[in-house]
This record gives C-alpha cells, structure tokens and sequence, in this order.
C-alpha cells in the first residue's frame, strides 16, 4: 500500500484520501502544480463559508464561557495552587450557577436543604440588586442637581414618613403616608411571594421562570440562560455586600454612599476607612 501510494505521488495519479479524489501533479512540473494550487485554494473557500467558520467561533466561545463556571473544571473559590479540588464536598458538582465548592458549613449536603438555600439567596440577591439601586440613583440625582425630594438619603426618607410626612418623588408629594405605603407593600409584594413560592403559574422552573419574565428574550437560547444565571448570582452576591456596607456607612458616617464616596474622592487621605476608624474625620452619626 505504502509502495503504490509513493508511486502514485510519482506519476501524478489520482489519490483518494477521506473520500476525495485529488490528482496530485508531479513535482518536476512547476507550472502545472502553481495551477493547481490556485484551484485548490479556489475550492477550499467554495467548500468552507465564511458564515459556518463564525458559527462554530461563536458556538466554540460559547463552550468555553460556560467550561469557566460549571462542571468539575469550573473556576473555585480559591486557585488550583492553594486548593486541591479533591477537598471540594462531593454534592458540589458545578451543575448550579454560582458553585464555587464553597460550602464550609456543609448547609447544602441534603439536596432539599440544598435547593431551599439556593432559592432564598438569589431571591435575597435580587432584593439587594433592587434595593442598592435604590439607595445610589435617588442620592446621585440630588446631589447633582435633580429634585428628589427634601431628603433623598435612603434612611433619612423613611424618617420624613415616620414624622408623618408623604411620599416625594422628584419633587412631587404624593398622598401616599406611612400606612398606605405599608399595607400597599405588604399585598403586593406578599401576593406577589405567595404564587411564586406556591408556583401558582406552574413555571417548570420557579426561580428562574422565563417567559413573560423574559420579556426580551434574553435567555432563550440554553447556553446564554446558563451564562446570564451566573451573571445574575454574582451580581445578587456583590448587592448583599453592598447593603451591608450601606448599613454600615449610615449608622457610623450619618450619611449616604453617594455623600461618603463624595469626600472620599475629595481628600483621599483624610476621609477613608482608618481615619473614621482612628475618629480623626469629622463623623456626626444620627441614626
């Protein structure tokens, strides 16, 4: 076989190699080889559109996204160095968005357990999500020229309700007191908790439904839902953090974030973390 074939490279006959047959020309004829080339070249962009080649790069990227944070190969709380993945808890398999292998009071070892804890952390991530947002936007606005109201700090706007005052957005009160707003919250929000804990819309996945709550179709494709997931818990993670350094900062500072990062930037070196800790900054905390 071996014989046969380098005869045939010889004289310049047709070679059949994966099921297409090439006549491959003879090295002592130049021009006609420099032809064949050309052709080859020719046929080679004919068989292989550019559309497929972007297809496959984007499905390839794709596999590679998702290789990053789920699997056994997923990214982990700590680098490969400083942790052998056999010390990962074996119920921890990658198949959840937002598995690191971190679970050092082994919460998720019951697989009920385990679903119950991931259900009310997104959920709790979600609330943050909304509620940093709501703590930064209405602060920023006023601070830099937008009427928000008498007091746009978070904490110092439920104060003006419990002194008996009414809702003001952008400058505009609305005859919404204490006591509405409470009772609105509570039967909305808590109809609201009742058909998703209860899956009342018979979602196939109740903590992340889709559908009507997809209103752009974000997710619709398996592997970017599987990425967005991530995105989302990451992001739900980073606002529960933030939240408790809004907490933090109103109760030692007297101020919101937006104020706080305002002096910051001011005077780097006399408004950050050690001097309102030494008490060399001037702190007037009211809460």
């Amino acid at each position: 076989m071996a014989g046969s074939l380098g005869m045939s490279k010889m004289l310049g006959n047709p070679i059949n190699l994966s099921g297409a047959t090439r006549a491959v020309p003879s090295p002592s004829n130049h021009s006609s080889f420099k032809t064949m080339a050309f052709f080859s070249n020719f046929t080679k962009k004919k068989v292989s559109p550019p559309s497929k080649q972007k297809s496959s790069a984007v499905v390839s990227s794709a596999d590679d996204e998702l290789a990053k944070w789920y699997g056994p190969d997923r990214r982990v709380f700590l680098p490969d160095g400083l942790l052998d993945r056999s010390e990962i808890p074996a119920y921890l398999t990658g198949e959840v968005a937002g598995d690191y292998g971190y679970d050092p009071l082994a919460l998720g070892k019951k697989p009920e357990e385990f679903a119950r804890y991931q259900a009310n952390e997104l959920i709790h991530g979600r609330w943050a999500m909304l509620g940093a947002a709501g703590v930064i936007i209405p602060e920023a606005f006023n601070k830099y020229g937008a009427n928000c109201g008498p007091e746009a700090v978070w904490f110092k706007t439920g104060a003006l309700l419990l002194d008996g005052n009414t809702l003001n957005y952008f400058g505009k009160p609305i005859p919404i007191n204490l006591v509405v707003a409470v009772i609105a919250e509570v039967l909305l929000l808590g109809s609201a908790e009742y058909y998703r804990f209860n899956n009342a819309l018979d979602f196939e996945d109740k903590i992340h439904p889709g559908g009507p709550f997809d209103p752009l179709g974000l997710a619709k494709d398996p592997d970017q839902a599987a990425i967005l997931k991530v995105k989302e818990i990451k992001n739900g993670r980073l606002a529960m953090f933030a939240m408790l350094g809004f907490f933090l900062q109103a109760y030692i500072t007297g101020e919101g974030p937006v104020e706080n990062l305002s002096k910051h930037l001011s005077d780097p070196f006399g408004n950050n973390l050690l001097t309102v800790i030494a008490g060399s900054a001037e702190r007037v905390p009211t809460l």
